[in-house]
């Protein structure tokens, strides 16, 4: 029986989705389908009806999940086979990362192939174990697909006569589950190799012309350019640099940064460049990109002092604070790649439409500078990206740079603002605690480089918005709308708002903050931490109990959940004086160690953890009063040095731990250049502390 109903206008068929707070299941919630939210009543039901689940996962920006929805589940004959033979279950897969990660796995076991969104897979009604699953499929049979209808109807004749069989393979995948977790090699040296290997491997994928790493469709990888820059670093100052470390890393900032991955017009990266050019994005906006590319181009500006490395830093904060942030101070999720029913809709221009929008001089600089004298390069419209220099232009024009880049500045602000007046693409507006953590992090780093204080307002209102949502006796929840905050947090909620809380720590000390660090470092030993393997699992000892505890290793679109849980809780244990801290962070490199050996490259935040293990990032405390300090620091900040971390604590702040309390105030300022366990006598002048700093830049 379908539990489907009329909303109150009485017009549209209203399911049990209506209740929920994502965009993403809200934009079914009048689907004909039957559609509920992930839950006991869900489960219950399939349980008591006998009817496989039907399992689809997407999230709000995905285009192909708007067509497959579009497609079928609007239809209401193919609604009406769903409601028949499955309890149909809808999830978004950014508040539910925990789900997904299992079905994504389990749909890879059993097709050999990679998955993606939407993700289509079929369970037991008892157990909520996979049989068979897909991505997209399509209404009609085309490019070698059944028609969704086909599928399902097949699907629930094996579920009913194939029973045996199902199982047996239902067994075998529960097996591959449980040999996932490899022996710890705890009397392993952890050594340098992977370091060195990690760097070859991304060599060997550099496109060498355009930049980034392996062939369309091409994704930014941030992580990599991070790894590559602090690689370059760490050689710096030897006898033979790593200067093509430095080269991999610049060259691809460049590249996206000229090409139309990058919002010429109003600033942000979309998700990946369907092409090895970075010309044609897929144009969601997602906050996690935009995050993870606002802290490496802050920190490349700070590296070389390239003035394009600062400007895209800069035009990325404004954009995530202009069109990211709430007016309460949260970072919304994504903005959708579809606009009036097309990708791409909102950001291309007709060609006539831009020279009658422009001066004639304008359009013949913007013209020139963005490919508009050139052929179409999206579907008959004109995207666009960087085709020709400064220079080139004021030649051939016989003007100055300055005259250039004058008119190309009026003209960006011309046509966005005809822009802004277009349909927008949707908005998916919740908020993700471990993205904005992310976004907290970027905003932080991109401060120090920029010199922007406004930077350090936006991300010190993101922080206290948290902690006025998701944040209740010292436990995280993972998603906030409309009033409502939810669901129980996971890894990278706490480790990516420690990592976030460290970033800001240096900008500004906060005794609430300092001590929220040290409670999100012990919830992650408490709750998430692999008592006997090592590392740390997705999800907490008190999370609902699914058929699979996944201890994810590896980077994805976002940092390594253990990664960057290692990375913390080496800083703040070597900060704190916590050796609980320390050992947790050395069982996790040694939890991980098979995988950073065999596939090192896909493992960029464990390396960082490890570079740290082997050789402890150096912590500078500043006690004194807040001007001074604060002056004191700024001066450190002046250099990129992504091992070092200075804190600014006044003279007069309270409960600090016992290795932070013992760093005091001798005279008016004093400052404290510890690296692991050892810490300097104290430096009581800025010359002297300057002097000593660039000291250590040498020796690193």
């Amino acid at each position: 029986m379908s539990h489907a109903t009329r909303d109150a206008s009485g017009n549209r068929p209203a399911n049990a989705l209506t209740t929920e707070t994502s965009p993403y299941l809200l934009q079914h919630a009048h689907n004909p389908v039957d559609w509920h939210p992930w839950g006991p009543a869900a489960l219950a039901l399939a349980r008591t009806t006998g009817k496989p689940i039907l399992l689809s996962i997407g999230y709000s920006a995905c285009h192909w999940c708007h067509v497959m929805a579009h497609e079928s589940f609007e239809d209401a004959a193919t609604a009406q086979v769903m409601n028949e033979l499955f309890v149909n279950i809808k999830v978004d897969r950014e508040e539910r990362p925990d789900l997904d990660r299992i079905y994504q796995l389990a749909h890879q076991m059993l097709t050999q192939r990679g998955g993606g969104w939407p993700l289509t897979m079929f369970l037991t009604h008892d157990d909520q174990r996979p049989f068979f699953g897909g991505t997209y499929f399509p209404d009609k049979p085309r490019h070698g697909m059944p028609a969704f209808v086909q599928v399902i109807q097949r699907v629930a004749q094996y579920y009913r006569e194939q029973a045996s069989e199902m199982r047996q393979q239902n067994d075998a995948l529960m097996t591959a589950f449980a040999a996932m977790t490899p022996p710890v090699e705890l009397d392993r040296d952890l050594t340098d190799q992977p370091l060195a290997a990690g760097r070859q491997q991304l060599a060997e994928q550099f496109d060498k012309h355009y930049g980034g790493f392996g062939s369309a469709p091409k994704f930014p990888h941030p992580g990599s350019i991070e790894f590559l820059l602090q690689q370059w670093y760490t050689t710096a100052a030897t006898p033979e640099p790593d200067l093509h470390a430095l080269y991999m890393s610049t060259l691809t900032l460049t590249r996206m940064a000229e090409g139309g991955l990058y919002d010429q017009l109003g600033g942000g990266f979309a998700r990946y460049s369907v092409d090895d050019y970075w010309m044609i994005p897929h144009f969601e906006k997602m906050l996690y990109d935009n995050a993870a590319l606002l802290a490496s181009y802050a920190d490349a500006y700070l590296a070389t002092s390239e003035p394009l490395f600062g400007r895209i830093a800069g035009d990325t904060a404004d954009w995530l604070i202009r069109d990211m942030q709430s007016p309460a101070g949260g970072f919304y999720s994504s903005y959708d790649a579809d606009s009036e029913g097309h990708e791409g809709t909102f950001y291309v221009w007709d060609q006539q439409v831009v020279r009658a929008l422009l001066p004639a001089a304008d359009y013949a600089v913007f013209s020139r500078r963005f490919g508009l004298d050139r052929d179409a390069n999206f579907e008959g419209r004109w995207h666009l990206h960087v085709c020709r220099t400064l220079d080139d232009i004021a030649a051939e024009l016989s003007c100055e740079v300055h005259t250039v880049t004058a008119q190309l500045e009026s003209a960006r602000q011309r046509l966005l603002g005809v822009r802004n007046e277009r349909v927008w693409p949707a908005r998916d507006d919740k908020v993700l605690t471990s993205w904005n953590a992310l976004a907290i992090r970027a905003l932080a780093r991109a401060a120090r480089a920029l010199r922007r204080d406004d930077l350090m307002v936006a991300a010190d209102r993101a922080i206290d918005f948290l902690v006025s949502t998701v944040w209740r006796d010292s436990r995280l929840l993972a998603t906030y709308k409309d009033g409502k905050a939810h669901l129980n947090a996971y890894l990278d909620d706490y480790a990516f708002l420690a990592d976030a809380l460290l970033e800001l720590l240096q900008l500004r000390w906060r005794e609430s903050d300092a001590l929220m660090l040290q409670q999100l470092c012990d919830t992650l030993l408490a709750q998430f931490e692999d008592r006997e393997h090592g590392g740390f699992f997705f999800t907490s000892n008190d999370h609902e109990t699914l058929i699979h505890r996944a201890k994810s290793l590896s980077d994805d679109a976002t940092p390594s959940g253990n990664g960057i849980a290692a990375q913390v809780l080496l800083r703040t244990g070597y900060l704190l004086g916590e050796t609980r801290y320390l050992v947790a962070a050395e069982r996790a490199l040694r939890a991980a160690w098979r995988a950073l050996e065999k596939y090192p490259q896909a493992h960029v935040s464990l390396l960082t953890a490890l570079r740290e293990q082997l050789s402890p990032p150096e912590i500078i405390i500043l006690r004194g009063q807040p001007t001074a300090t604060q002056a004191w620091q700024r001066e450190l900040a002046l250099v990129y040095a992504p091992h070092r971390m200075s804190f600014a604590i006044p003279a007069d702040a309270a409960d600090l731990a016992p290795a932070l309390a013992s760093k005091t105030v001798r005279a008016s300022t004093a400052a404290y250049i510890c690296r692991g366990t050892q810490c300097s006598a104290p430096i009581e002048s800025l010359t002297e502390l300057v002097r000593a700093t660039r000291l250590r830049l040498a020796e690193n």
